[in-house]
């Protein structure tokens, strides 16, 4: 009877030890998905005040990828050649993140939102939607590895 007694009081503890794992590894997760959105949204907040191709340089891994509508994708160094003959002077991007996740080992992660693009020589607002994939680094610093982008989302769309 001591026995069964003690097995029973092992088997409990072992069981809520594992529910209390899996809630915290849970939260964890939740944790690193939010941290993600706001590393996303500070993304964005340099791409409004530096410009949109400072912002890309500044967050982009070596060996990105960025995928544009009618063109193959451009890869590392050609993507990164492809940014720095951009003018970003006549527009300002901007994008709002909605969703993020993180992937369990915590080294690879996506968010998805709504980008907007204003003109400066018009007093307008063109939105799309976007992609970002990123990949923790050795530092901890989260680099893009994609960026996708699909244009002309309008209030009709919602």
């Amino acid at each position: 009877m001591r026995n069964l007694f003690f097995f029973l009081s092992m088997l409990c503890y072992f069981l809520i030890s594992c529910a209390e794992k899996k809630k915290s590894t849970a939260e964890d997760k939740a944790s690193k998905s939010l941290d993600l959105m706001a590393y996303d949204r500070s993304f964005s907040q340099m791409s409004e005040s530096k410009g949109m191709k400072a912002a890309f340089i500044e967050f982009m891994d070596s060996n990105s990828v960025l995928l544009r509508p009618d063109q193959f994708p451009i890869t590392g160094a050609n993507a990164i050649d492809y940014l720095v003959l951009q003018n970003d002077t006549e527009y300002k991007l901007t994008w709002d993140p909605e969703h993020a996740d993180v992937a369990e080992s915590g080294d690879l992660g996506f968010t998805y939102g709504i980008y907007m693009m204003q003109p400066a020589s018009k007093d307008t607002l063109y939105y799309g939607t976007y992609t970002h994939i990123w990949k923790k680094q050795n530092d901890g610093k989260w680099k893009l590895v994609l960026n996708t982008t699909n244009e002309g989302l309008n209030e009709s769309n919602e």
